[in-house]
């Protein structure tokens, strides 16, 4: 189902600015600040909360909505955690997350929730080491190295290694981390626990896990900040965040044995799996020859069952001809901002899954 007209590209940049409201969208208020009930208020406004790690494209998709139709979508950059737990709480319409729901969160919702994939993208490395020109290369086990603590120098035997003629000063490596409940620290320590099996039985992988060494951040701009304002600093960011900050970062190796520039290629190679009916799926450690390792998508979270708490049929509505939009027209502006734009079996699951969502019972979609 089309439920917006097509949209000519306007390519504006995107500022990245944590938790902030959309000014062109309305209706804003700091993350810090309890978001209203989602069943209160102005039908024409669409309350979101969750990940950073689509910020920016999300800012840009809800700006061309309200362009379109003049719906309003309220979106709070809080993290994963925090937009699966407004969710959980019924303060807004729908959550945001790079990591699939897991069994507990589940439970503790009071009804079947849903998730649609958005879009892929890509979980870098960027370092802070401004007197290095070439790219570094890093390997998967010098990532799970330098993250638990062992690799503590950048001209470390085990980087100079694989970085042969390139000067590499003797700083001290300094991480950073999320500090928050994140998806993007899942999909990073999911791919952390595949390649490293001493990350996986002393880390192990979650949305917030205990970190070896290093320095926490909120967000993924918040991690970004930490490595831009620390000489040796070294972290996991998205690529739109490294891009629009004119960070670097670094070449990966991935399972074939390849050096993998992250990218909107690379990510689309590594999305290009077999997706599950209920779209859950990781797309790390890829098999792909040409897949950038560290991958993932990033789904919108919603109600299965959508008349609850006197919510209008009207709002439910628009809430699904949004998300509807952004997996169709709405996949135009990924690629211009560092996104991979959704493989066709990403839209036909996340198409399959919109279809099941209901009001009192009734199939919202037609």
């Amino acid at each position: 189902m089309k439920a917006f007209k097509s949209l000519a590209l306007a390519g504006i940049a995107v500022a990245v600015m944590a938790s902030m409201s959309l000014s062109s969208c309305g209706n804003g208020g700091s993350s810090d600040k309890k978001t209203s009930d989602s069943t209160s208020g102005d039908d024409n406004t669409i309350l979101g909360a969750g990940a950073t790690f689509p910020y920016p494209l999300y800012s840009k998709m809800f700006s061309e909505i309200n362009k379109i139709n003049g719906l309003k979508v309220n979106y709070q950059s809080i993290g994963s955690g925090g937009g699966i737990l407004q969710l959980t709480n019924k303060t807004v319409d729908f959550g945001a997350s790079d990591a699939p729901m897991n069994g507990k969160q589940d439970s503790g919702l009071s009804a079947p929730a849903v998730h649609i994939p958005i879009t892929a993208g890509a979980v870098v490395i960027s370092y802070n080491l401004p007197e290095i020109k070439d790219t570094l290369k890093l390997t998967p086990a010098l990532i799970s190295d330098i993250f638990m603590g062992n690799v503590k120098k950048w001209n470390d035997a085990k980087i100079a290694a694989v970085n042969k003629g390139v000067k590499l000063p003797n700083t001290d490596i300094v991480v950073a981390h999320r500090s928050d409940g994140s998806g993007t620290t899942n999909i990073f320590t999911t791919y952390l626990s595949k390649v490293s099996p001493d990350w996986d039985k002393a880390v192990g992988k979650g949305s917030s896990v205990n970190w070896p060494v290093g320095l926490g951040g909120k967000g993924n701009e918040g991690v970004a900040g930490l490595i831009k304002q620390t000489p040796g600093a070294i972290g996991y960011i998205e690529l739109a965040y490294a891009i629009q900050n004119g960070m670097s970062y670094s070449i990966v190796q991935n399972k074939a044995g390849n050096w993998i520039t992250p990218s909107i290629a690379s990510v689309t190679a590594a999305a290009n799996i077999q997706i599950p009916a209920d779209t859950k799926v990781s797309l790390t450690n890829t098999d792909a020859p040409d897949g950038y390792p560290i991958s993932g998508l990033t789904w919108i979270l919603l109600y299965k069952e959508q008349k609850y708490n006197d919510r209008s049929a009207d709002r439910a509505g628009k809430l699904v001809k949004m998300i509807s939009w952004m997996t169709h027209e709405g996949q135009q502006y990924c690629a211009a901002l560092n996104y991979a734009p959704l493989p066709a079996a990403a839209v036909s699951a996340g198409d399959a899954v919109l279809k099941s969502v209901t009001y009192d019972g009734k199939p919202i979609m037609q």
